[in-house]
């Protein structure tokens, strides 16, 4: 039997985290799921695998070359690729038993067996938020996804982003005013494109599509109308039409926006924007795409939309809804490339409690009481020299250590250090945990994003 070694690696396309890393990442994880939690949102969490019927129910084109299908048996089963589809599954089979309007988030993995490349993965975490209606769901509720959007974004300690908005049924009323209405659909997803290939080539595929010249000057005009959020209103009021989805989408823009501006987003945070379109059919009504001022070149980093049917493939039942999706896997690799991310999340406890004597049962009792006291403790139990134990709190961020020797047994009071500083004190537990506990706070108080230190990283 050879006794050779297998070279520890990781695929292509799926990302590790280093310790410190992963308490990054979970950081900002925590703070999208508390901010879920506080707009009112059931968790939810459907299977990574699927029977490919189901999960494949309206894929087709570029999804069914990036998904990852298998056969296991008699059982054809395929990875899910969104959490949106799932999401469309779970409220047809299980729509007797819920309330609706249904508000559910879910934070999960997806696979799309896309070419790997740096800040697209194949293994990545998606973060939705959606709500369903029965039947019917009040335009209202596309003006509380901005603000949900506004207040991670903010909680997370950027300001500078920008919330694109518009509305598919204007998009598609206006075709239909050209006489497109019959490519409407590949139009749709041709003007989507435009920030990643700018407005000539847009103009060549729509010429290749067969629009005419005419045609293709009103879209790109439609599409390049700027000003505030009042004077575009006022622009596509304008528009002379009698096409009703035209108006429709018009009028329900103008309740979003209005809607947004209730919730206290400030206006430099979100803006109609005409060229937005979303490429996935499904959507039918307002859609919206974040991006950062401040890296234009990465794209949306949170979008969504309104759908009516999604779950059409799986019942009759008219089951509307609106949701949005951070690609949290992405955010979290672009931002700590560009050095975004506070080191201030990094450490896996508050306390390291180390015995200075053979018997480990006092320093079990302190990790205890301190534990009680709502400090993350860590007892540390092997042996060695204590700058070893000291180099282990260092390297691991841990801010403080408490020593426990005969010095401390024979008084009732515990030392200790705080590594940052090298100050040392003794006290009882209780002022100590004060001590600790009022670190924690300060800490917490960090945004978890530091966007003015980003740069670009090389390479």
């Amino acid at each position: 039997m050879s006794n050779q070694l297998i070279t520890p690696k990781t695929l292509s396309g799926f990302m590790e985290l280093l310790p410190s890393e992963q308490m990054q990442f979970e950081k900002i994880r925590a703070v999208l799921e508390e901010t879920y939690r506080l707009y009112g949102f059931y968790p939810l969490d459907t299977p990574v695998l699927e029977s490919s019927d189901v999960l494949l129910a309206k894929a087709g084109g570029e999804t069914e070359k990036q998904i990852y299908r298998f056969q296991k048996g008699d059982n054809d089963l395929t990875m899910r690729f969104d959490l949106t589809v799932p999401l469309a599954k779970y409220v047809a089979k299980n729509a007797g038993e819920l309330a609706f309007p249904f508000r559910r988030y879910q934070i999960g993995k997806v696979y799309r067996g896309e070419r790997a490349q740096r800040g697209r993965f194949r293994e990545f975490y998606q973060s939705d938020i959606d709500i369903i209606g029965d039947g019917s769901l009040s335009i209202r509720n596309d003006a509380e996804m901005p603000s949900i959007i506004y207040t991670i974004f903010t909680k997370l300690g950027l300001d500078d982003f920008v919330i694109r908005i518009n509305n598919r049924k204007i998009l598609t009323g206006f075709y239909a005013m050209l006489g497109l209405s019959d490519r409407a659909a590949e139009i749709m997803r041709i003007v989507d494109k435009t920030d990643k290939i700018g407005r000539e080539k847009v103009a060549d595929e729509l010429r290749e599509l067969g629009v005419s010249e005419e045609q293709i000057g009103k879209i790109l005009d439609l599409m390049s109308l700027k000003g505030t959020n009042s004077e575009l209103l006022a622009s596509l009021r304008a528009i002379p039409s009698e096409n009703e989805q035209f108006c429709e989408g018009v009028d329900e823009l103008e309740q979003v926006i209005a809607g947004i501006a209730a919730y206290g987003v400030p206006e430099k945070n979100y803006s109609i924007d005409l060229s937005i379109a979303r490429g996935l059919d499904y959507y039918t009504g307002t859609v919206y795409e974040t991006t950062l001022c401040r890296y234009p070149e990465i794209g949306s980093v949170c979008s969504g939309g309104r759908y009516d049917n999604l779950a059409g493939y799986y019942t009759n039942r008219k089951l509307p809804g609106v949701g949005i999706s951070i690609g949290l896997t992405r955010l979290f690799f672009i931002l700590s490339d560009r050095s975004c991310v506070s080191t201030a999340f990094t450490s896996p406890a508050d306390l390291l409690v180390v015995p200075m004597t053979d018997d480990p049962e006092p320093a079990f009792a302190a990790g205890a009481a301190f534990r009680s006291g709502g400090i993350k403790t860590q007892v540390y139990l092997e042996s060695g020299k204590l700058k070893s134990k000291l180099n282990y709190a260092n390297r691991t961020g841990i801010p403080f250590v408490l020593f426990i020797g005969e010095d401390e047994l024979a008084s009732g009071k515990y030392t200790l250090k705080n590594m940052d500083t090298g100050e040392q004190i003794s006290a009882e537990a209780e002022e100590l945990i004060r001590v600790i506990a009022g670190y924690v706070r300060k800490k917490e108080s960090v945004s978890v994003l530091t966007a003015d230190r980003a740069e670009p990283a090389e390479g």
